[in-house]
């Protein structure tokens, strides 16, 4: 099992360790500042600071503990004329890293939405032109109240570095098979209920909340804007799960490493009102690959809770048995038996945008 865990939070980047007696608080990094992503690879972490005025940053720790600043994935210059173009061509944010399949590279999914890639742990980082050059890319539209486009999620599939699937809030799901050179936008089955009627099954106008892959399988799992799909065959077709309990409606999900029919979501009430059903914080978990789902509750909140949890905001260790997830509200639960209980780390931290184990 993992015993470290990485909390990106509005107020800085949290470490904690699993100790004899449970998690404890073991470092805090970059403290009042938002960190909007965070990964540990190689013995290495990245943390991305986000700093408004200031824009993005970029900081890696070594393995003596020592930080230093990283250079920025940076966009060439929006060529004059692109009136078609309706999103910046600067680094509004970068939203989450991915390991990626070869030793010292991994991947970058920003906002607005584009992909890089670094191959020496985040030193050096290039654009993926393949996907922010495709033409349809113009397409995607803004999250959260008319912001940009962005990569919510990527994934390198396990037996080939050059087949690499990405979420796109809002623009659908995105494979490419030869290492990003080119891309397609795949995702059939999906449906996007707040859409008009004959635009409702339009690939590119589908809101990818997040997608989690199981590792030992082509299985992949969606939250989507309008409910949970899975895919059988790494996000080509989808089938709409319709028996998730209290709600198919939230941001997190998190993938069993080794059982393709198992599954973690955080649900929320719905769309227009993003808060827990009935103000009880629940996980909902399926074993049978989204046939049936149980309401776990042991150890959470059971009243007057209204905690969100964001896309990056669940996380699962390696074995499938540890998990955790964290709140806009600064709570912290932690489950070791595969979510069938939670107890609640003794602190209240600042809102948390992402939850990584190390």
């Amino acid at each position: 099992m993992s015993d470290k865990l990485y909390i990106s939070t509005r107020k800085g980047l949290f470490e904690l360790d699993r100790l004899r007696r449970g998690w404890k608080i073991a470092g805090v990094h970059f403290l009042g500042d938002p960190i909007s992503a965070v990964l540990h690879i190689d013995g290495h972490t990245l943390a991305a600071p986000d700093l408004g005025h200031f824009g993005p940053k970029l900081w890696r720790q070594d393995k003596k503990g020592k930080w230093a600043e990283m250079t920025m994935p940076t966009f060439p210059e929006k060529p004059k004329g692109r009136k078609d173009d309706p999103h910046p061509w600067t680094l509004g944010r970068i939203w989450n890293f991915t390991p990626g399949g070869r030793k010292g590279r991994l991947y970058a999914g920003t906002m607005p939405g584009a992909l890089f890639r670094s191959d020496d742990l985040g030193q050096t980082w290039s654009l993926n032109e393949g996907l922010w050059l495709h033409p349809d890319r113009v397409k995607w539209f803004g999250v959260a109240g008319g912001e940009m486009p962005g990569i919510s999620t990527a994934i390198v599939d396990p037996k080939d570095a050059k087949h690499i699937v990405v979420g796109v809030s809002t623009g659908g799901v995105w494979a490419t098979h030869d290492e990003g050179k080119t891309w397609a936008v795949i995702n059939k089955g999906m449906i996007n209920e707040y859409m008009p009627p004959d635009q409702q099954g339009d690939s590119i106008t589908q809101d990818i909340h997040q997608l989690a892959h199981c590792p030992a399988s082509s299985v992949i799992w969606c939250q989507h804007h309008s409910g949970i799909f899975r895919s059988e065959d790494f996000g080509e077709n989808w089938v709409l799960l319709d028996k998730a309990k209290p709600s198919g409606f939230g941001f997190a999900v998190a993938a069993h490493p080794t059982d393709p029919k198992t599954a973690w979501f955080v649900p929320a009430e719905k769309d227009e009102r993003r808060i827990p059903v009935g103000a009880k914080v629940v996980v909902s978990r399926t074993r049978d690959g989204g046939k049936s789902f149980q309401v776990l509750s042991k150890g959470l909140p059971g009243k007057n809770a209204y905690d969100l949890v964001y896309r990056h905001g669940l996380a699962v260790d390696e074995t499938g048995e540890r998990l955790a997830f964290g709140s806009t509200s600064g709570g912290l639960w932690i489950s070791e038996d595969a979510g069938n209980s939670w107890q609640a780390l003794d602190a209240r931290l600042p809102p948390i945008a992402a939850v990584k184990f190390a």
